[in-house]
């Protein structure tokens, strides 16, 4: 005697909501697991609702882009601009990105997010506008990276900083193919 279990047409999209929001809370629970068993790890109640902010509003974000576009080239250019600004702020806030979390240039990595949260908002979300926005941001974090080596900071840092535009650069792409993709199926 067999069993079957139907499935309901939705259960595909919940179970990868199920996954994507248990990973998170499992990055969140991690560290308190991990204080249990060293003191190298430390986290106040702070960084844990930093924590939380953070990978909160990204998963929020990116079920809105999911919501706003059945466009799968839209749907991964939107995650990696999620995943270059997480990256930027969550580095950039533990230690720092240029010479350590107390240098004030690290400021400048704040502009890096502006310019894309910005630009996706004027473009009111589109594809095409929102690829300029990535760009934009790209072109920015390598005027900084240049700024740092000529500062004298070490050179491996201007190419961490390069390597956190990559994010920007792969979801600029990836919503320009996107949106002239859309558009000739539009037309």
């Amino acid at each position: 005697m067999s069993i079957s279990i139907q499935q309901k047409p939705g259960w595909r999209k919940n179970r990868w909501r199920i996954i994507g929001w248990g990973i998170a809370v499992a990055l969140i629970l991690s560290p308190l697991i991990a204080m249990r068993f060293t003191k190298e790890v430390n986290w106040t109640a702070s960084d844990f609702l930093f924590a939380i902010i953070m990978f909160g509003g990204v998963g929020l974000l990116f079920e809105l882009a999911v919501r706003m576009s059945r466009n799968s080239f839209y749907r991964a250019g939107v995650a990696l601009a999620l995943l270059g600004c997480f990256l930027l702020v969550w580095v950039n806030e533990a230690v720092g990105i240029i010479d350590g979390e107390d240098n004030p240039a690290n400021l400048l990595f704040g502009v890096v997010v502006l310019i894309a949260i910005l630009g996706s908002v004027l473009a009111r979300f589109r594809s095409n506008g929102m690829a300029l926005a990535m760009f934009s941001a790209v072109g920015v974090q390598i005027v900084i990276a240049m700024g740092a080596l000529i500062g004298g900071n070490n050179p491996y840092g201007s190419l961490l900083i390069i390597g956190f535009a990559v994010p920007f650069l792969l979801s600029g792409l990836l919503l320009t193919y996107g949106g002239n993709r859309q558009s000739q199926e539009s037309s």
